[in-house]
């Protein structure tokens, strides 16, 4: 039988919400990111850890399904109920993709970082 001590003392849906608001997902109070995307290597308030993250091509992923997902319906409706000159179209939906990939990229990615130190997934489950 598997010793859940381990995984129960990280609570995933506190540490994925603390990722989501780019704060350190063990503390809460430190920031996770060193700008736009670079994740730090310690929390400046609990010391943590966070070289051993892995967070590579998912975020991009996630962040390009969601957007996808948003998006094409909106398209869709907009075109048939409203039909906008085309042009019109593309520069509105050119800028809601921009602007909301943009706003999910790090939030995702700090989800991703908060989830593996969570669930202790690579080198996170040495601390």
């Amino acid at each position: 039988m598997a010793d859940t001590t381990l995984i129960d003392d990280r609570p995933l849906g506190q540490s994925i919400r603390r990722g989501f608001m780019r704060r350190c997902p063990c503390c809460g109070e430190g920031k996770l990111f060193d700008g736009y995307l670079k994740v730090v290597d310690r929390c400046e308030t609990c010391g943590e850890d966070f070289r051993a993250q892995r967070a590579d091509d998912g975020p991009p992923w996630l962040t390009m399904l969601i957007v996808g997902h948003i998006m094409a319906p909106a398209m869709h409706v907009a075109f048939v109920h409203y039909r906008p000159d085309p042009m019109t179209l593309f520069l509105i939906f050119a800028v809601g993709c921009v602007g909301l990939s943009l706003v999910l990229l790090p939030r995702l990615k700090g989800l991703m970082v908060a989830f593996q130190w969570a669930r202790r997934m690579h080198g996170f489950s040495r601390s």
